[in-house]
């Protein structure tokens, strides 16, 4: 479970912005080809659609693999979209699929992807976490389920790679804290989103609530602020990043929380 690790301490776990199938592949596989040492030579969104066609992904339980192979060296790397209302996926058993996992596949680390596969299949079988999609109402809960399932599956592996998922629970338990702070009605409002930064580039929000984005996407402060306090604010939204992760050609990808501030009650005249 090594490759799903490395996608989500490096922010390529995300909302899909779109619940057509074939779009969302499309998304996912342009996240891969912007990772260093990949990039869209590879073809990979079309071998993907291409694969997609010739034999159905779905796994069943509301999961998707689709996959992308190379005969270039290199290590296998993934992308996770996770889609709220689901994705008519043509799987096997017929329900829609909620968690996509793009694989990208050097023809050199079959095997590595084939040990990747087998073990994330066994903690879907195992896991009850993982077989209610439907129940997962962020991108928070998400991260922690896929957390769970890789601590299982590295009882027996390294401790680098434990440390490391240590590593990337505690940067999200900061954002926990300030979340559990505050009033309940904020915080039951919270709004995940991600935020594609491009230098020279207006940033690109990525979110289901059509207000957000269009409030965030004219703040011209946006990208500075996340970038030097790891937070925003705009017109009383405000904005905490959970995680981030770089792409060439240096672009950022923010992964979010969103909330508004309440507004204060009108002073009565007495």
């Amino acid at each position: 479970m090594k490759t799903l690790l490395d996608a989500l301490q490096e922010g390529r776990l995300i909302e899909l912005p779109d619940n057509n199938k074939s779009r969302a592949l499309e998304y996912l596989a342009a996240l891969i080809e912007a990772i260093p040492d990949i990039g869209v030579e590879e073809g990979i969104t079309e071998n993907v659609l291409a694969r997609e066609k010739a034999h159905n992904t779905g796994i069943g339980l509301g999961w998707g693999c689709p996959h992308a192979r190379s005969r270039h060296d290199g290590e296998v790397v993934c992308a996770v979209g996770w889609s709220p209302q689901g994705i008519d996926y043509g799987a096997p058993d017929g329900a829609p699929v909620h968690l996509m996992v793009m694989y990208f596949v050097p023809e050199t680390q079959k095997n590595a992807y084939l040990k990747e596969i087998s073990s994330l299949a066994k903690a879907i079988k195992t896991q009850p976490a993982l077989q209610d999609l439907k129940s997962l109402t962020d991108l928070g809960e998400v991260r922690h389920a896929l957390l769970d399932a890789i601590s299982i599956a590295l009882e027996s592996t390294a401790p680098e790679a434990k440390a490391r998922m240590i590593q990337l629970e505690a940067k999200h338990a900061e954002v926990q804290e300030i979340v559990e702070e505050l009033p309940q009605e904020v915080a039951s409002s919270l709004k995940p989103l991600s935020i594609v930064v491009i230098p020279g580039l207006r940033p690109i929000v990525l979110c289901q609530d059509g207000d957000l984005v269009g409030t965030l996407e004219f703040h011209e402060h946006l990208a500075a602020q996340l970038a030097g306090q790891g937070r925003a604010e705009h017109q009383g939204l405000h904005v905490l990043v959970r995680s981030q992760a770089s792409y060439q050609p240096d672009r950022l990808v923010y992964d979010c929380l969103a909330f508004r501030a309440k507004k204060p009650a009108p002073a009565t005249q007495s």
